[in-house]
């Protein structure tokens, strides 16, 4: 059986880093350089505006063309208001699992990759593994596409990039893009005896909500059932709504945030050209009886899919080591899409369930830590040869 000690030992390191989207994610990056240093190997940082958080990149072997990017994102999700048994942020092995924050989503992948640097080294790597990590690509696939564009500018030109989810080493070549956007409805108050004179703000709101769940009703109505996605449609949902102060006070403001997942092939523009448009026939009623009543609509995020190809470097080279002969695809969105947008061929695989991914007690098993590594020595002995 694979020893996997050392491999256990970095997914600890990496899970000791408290790097929840609302933190830095500087310390871990900082320690991950200073391993790569005493290996004389050079990392690039490529970071946010105000440089709280950075992504980091590095090559191992010979700067040519026809390596392999090994992608995975440093930030985790919240453990705030989940009831975990263990501490979240340290590694408890229990029952041939190890458990903490990020060991499924999706820390391991990256850990199994460092810990097997002195081995990438060692096997006189013909063609470059180039390791590529961002953050905050939990609250938006925010960090990736700076990093990309730099590669793609600086590095030669890689063969493939294996995005490290968890997808218990099965191939996925397909995701949905997703966005998200948060709509603010500035209403007209007054006393609620006086609806006449007032515009309630939680109203309208609730108007274009519906509208929303109209989209998503009528896409599913017309849904292509032999697309491979579940469900195998774009869908869009509100699950944030603020408004109103009182009860008697007609509502001055409403907020919520809602989000488009949207299946490869489907036009996002249209979708939220259509939402758009609706949102200003809301915003025209509102002004006839108050000319200050707004309906602003901003973007927080807008990450594009991962669409499936019968052409796929990346994802043949994954199942040739995993011995997989098929590809699937998945409905959460991923940062592969935005490396696929950037011309380079990707594909997802990692080690762990997305099952675990977010919930308290989150888990990866030792089998799942196994199959990683024995994938990352293939990998290795392939860009030997």
């Amino acid at each position: 059986m694979t020893d996997i000690s050392h491999q256990i030992e970095w997914i600890s390191r990496l899970v000791a880093f408290d790097t929840t989207s609302s933190n830095s994610n500087l310390e871990l990056i900082e320690d991950i350089e200073g391993f790569l240093a005493g290996f004389d190997i050079e990392t690039f940082r490529v970071a946010n505006d105000d440089g709280s958080k950075t992504n980091l990149y590095a090559v191992i072997g010979p700067k040519v063309e026809g390596g392999v990017v090994l992608s995975g994102h440093t930030d985790v999700v919240p453990v705030a208001g989940q009831d975990w048994d263990t501490d979240p942020f340290t590694v408890t092995e229990k029952d041939e699992r190890l458990y903490g924050r990020g060991v499924a989503d999706m820390k391991s992948f990256s850990a199994i990759g460092l810990s097997l640097v002195p081995e990438m080294i060692a096997a006189g790597l013909k063609r470059p593994l180039i390791f590529a990590l961002s953050y905050d690509e939990e609250v938006g696939c925010l960090g990736a596409p700076r990093m990309i564009s730099e590669i793609v500018e600086r590095v030669p030109m890689p063969s493939a990039v294996i995005v490290g989810e968890p997808t218990n080493m099965d191939v996925i070549d397909g995701h949905k893009g997703i966005a998200s956007f948060r709509v603010t409805v500035t209403g007209y108050t007054t006393h609620s005896s006086q609806t006449d004179r007032g515009v309630s703000a939680v109203e309208a709101a609730a108007k274009l909500i519906n509208k929303i769940a109209e989209m998503r009703a009528a896409r599913a109505r017309d849904a292509d059932e032999k697309l491979p996605f579940d469900p195998p449609y774009s869908t869009m949902t509100v699950n944030v709504v603020h408004g109103g102060t009182q009860l008697n006070i007609m509502a001055g403001e409403a907020t919520f945030d809602w989000d488009l997942r949207v299946v490869p092939g489907d036009s996002r523009t249209a979708i939220i050209e259509e939402f758009t448009d609706y949102a200003k026939g809301v915003e025209a009623e509102m002004r006839a009886r108050a000319p200050s009543c707004r309906v602003h609509i901003e973007q927080m995020t807008n990450a594009p899919s991962l669409a499936p190809s019968p052409e796929n470097a990346a994802a043949d080279l994954a199942k040739s080591i995993t011995g997989r002969n098929s590809t699937n695809v998945v409905s959460y969105a991923a940062e592969a899409g935005q490396f696929q947008e950037a011309g380079l061929s990707t594909v997802i695989c990692g080690p762990g369930s997305i099952d675990q991914a977010h919930q308290a007690n989150e888990f990866i098993s030792l089998k799942q830590v196994r199959e990683g590594t024995e994938f990352m020595r293939r990998l290795i002995h392939r860009m030997a040869q």
